[in-house]
């Protein structure tokens, strides 16, 4: 649904955008009020209540400032636990990805369902090929037994009008990992011993149902409270704020914000890149079957839940956010850095206690939106700022799918001509734990495997504001304009071993 204008991601903006005001003003006690402006008037929108409308939308402000839900059974105030949100250091409270109860429609789950498209025909092809006599006439139309289906769907595939559709709830569709289940109401519910925080169920649900927790107001305090904020953000955000948006002008419109300063994290991707290339010389074949890529947060989760045998095959190289984190506050010593990404799953990557020094914030695109909007930015009024010019090639492509694999194949291809490299990628967490079965069963020895959890790429990631297709085009352009190709050529390539440290 990305890229795709609705009711739903208009809601997502305003929350956003009034979370944001709020933090400018300093005053959360304006929290209470917010559901009010989102929701106003006194017709529903879209529900049956304007009442639950409101009720909905006061659970996102909360998620939007960090915060918990809030129990159905118990009379809480909004601002329930805001003394605690409201200090800048606050990290979320998990879980991260939350689905809103009375949000959610309680979609059908696995059914066949045949359609008045049915048009009766003599062959009645479903029939025939249905294992279990699940399907008759009723009126001149097929029905289907619900009680009798296997959900092996042989009907749909036989029938020549494609009058049998195959309902499924969307987030359970998108879940790779088969994290969310039902609740005794009907209702989604994440199981989070399984749960990656991928965020692709969050982009998914027609309902807006699926939210995941936000550092709006915690950054926006600490760039108040004088501290000293850098932005680092992730290449995918070409384009995602208007398609004449430049580099320089998005510059500005975060100095505009408050941020002291702007890098783009292609940087760390190089230096990724360089690391990752070492690593599979050093390791593979000689301690090492395989090596698969480290920077994708939710590719290394799934790979070390569902398959622990092989996750020390993954690369230990530290991913290109915490590289440039560290080459931020190698510059900078007393700053804080924010992390702005297409990835929900970078917040929970920024709250492990090892990379909690380097990365302070995490945003998404969707999120700073919300932040421009609360400033009432006008790019097409703002003057260029500084142009961001030290990533390569190589390293802005990290942001689509293939773009690693292809980096550390570049500099190994380069500096050892003589070395064969064969890769293999997936996207869509789906895909990558084909790949991991297919590398378990040591038909990838030698290989180096390149997961990432969104299919596409980063430039899918939940976070983004337009369509994966889009985002990859203006990245395109994006590489074709560094200034130098392989990673290996990276001004900052010299610093990869005191960036380890």
């Amino acid at each position: 649904m990305r890229g795709i204008p609705s009711l739903i991601t208009d809601i997502r903006k305003k929350v956003f955008t009034e979370v944001a005001r709020m933090a400018y003003s300093g005053d959360y006690t304006q929290m209470e009020d917010i559901p009010y402006r989102i929701v106003p008037g006194s017709n529903p929108l879209h529900r049956e209540s304007v009442f639950l409308e409101r009720a909905i939308a006061g659970e996102r402000v909360r998620l939007a400032m960090g915060l918990s839900l809030q129990p159905v059974q118990q009379r809480t105030m909004l601002t329930e636990g805001m003394d605690q949100a409201a200090i800048a250091e606050q990290y979320y409270e998990p879980p991260l990805v939350n689905i809103i109860p009375y949000a959610c429609h309680a979609c059908p789950t696995n059914r066949y369902f045949a359609t008045e498209l049915c048009q009766g025909c003599l062959a009645a092809s479903c029939q025939q090929v249905c294992p279990k006599g699940a399907i008759k006439f009723v009126n001149g139309r097929s029905r289907i037994t619900e009680s009798l289906c296997i959900k092996c769907g042989k009907c749909a595939a036989a029938c020549p009008y494609h009058a049998i559709v195959h309902l499924e709830r969307p987030c359970q569709a998108a879940c790779g990992m088969d994290a969310i289940g039902v609740d005794e109401y009907g209702k989604a519910q994440i199981n989070y011993d399984r749960c990656v925080s991928c965020g692709q169920c969050l982009v998914s649900c027609p309902f807006g149902a699926i939210v995941d927790k936000s550092q709006i107001y915690q950054v926006i305090r600490s760039m108040l409270e004088g501290n000293k904020v850098i932005a680092i953000v992730a290449p995918s955000f070409i384009g995602q704020f208007g398609q004449n948006v430049t580099v320089p002008k998005f510059v500005a419109a975060m100095k505009q914000l408050g941020f002291a300063g702007v890098m783009e994290v292609a940087v760390g991707a190089d230096i990724c890149a360089i690391e990752e290339a070492r690593d599979y010389l050093k390791k593979v074949p000689a301690t090492q079957r395989f090596m698969a890529t480290s920077c994708c947060p939710s590719w290394r989760m799934m790979a070390r839940r569902l398959f622990p045998a092989e996750s020390g095959n993954i690369s230990m190289t530290y991913t290109p956010m915490v590289y440039t984190a560290r080459l931020a506050k190698r510059e900078h010593p007393d700053c804080k850095v924010v992390f702005v990404g297409p990835c929900a799953a970078k917040k929970l990557e920024a709250m492990d206690r090892e990379i909690r020094t380097d990365v302070d914030f995490v945003l998404t695109y969707e999120e700073l939106m919300g932040i421009f909007e609360a400033k009432e930015v006008d790019f097409s009024k703002l003057e260029a700022g500084e142009d961001l010019t030290d990533g390569t090639s190589a390293g802005r492509g990290f942001a689509v799918a293939g773009g690693v694999a292809a980096a550390v194949q570049g500099i190994i291809e380069k500096e050892h001509p003589g070395v064969e490299i064969k890769t293999q990628r997936a996207d869509g967490l789906r895909e990558c734990r084909k790949l991991l079965i297919l590398a378990k069963a040591g038909k990838l020895d030698g290989y180096l495997l390149e997961g990432m959890a969104c299919p596409g790429g980063c430039v899918a990631g939940a976070g983004t504001v337009i369509s994966a297709a889009s985002a990859a085009k203006q990245l395109q352009k994006h590489m074709q304009q560094a200034s130098a190709a392989q990673s290996d050529e990276s001004a900052f390539s010299a610093l990869a071993d005191q960036l380890n440290k």
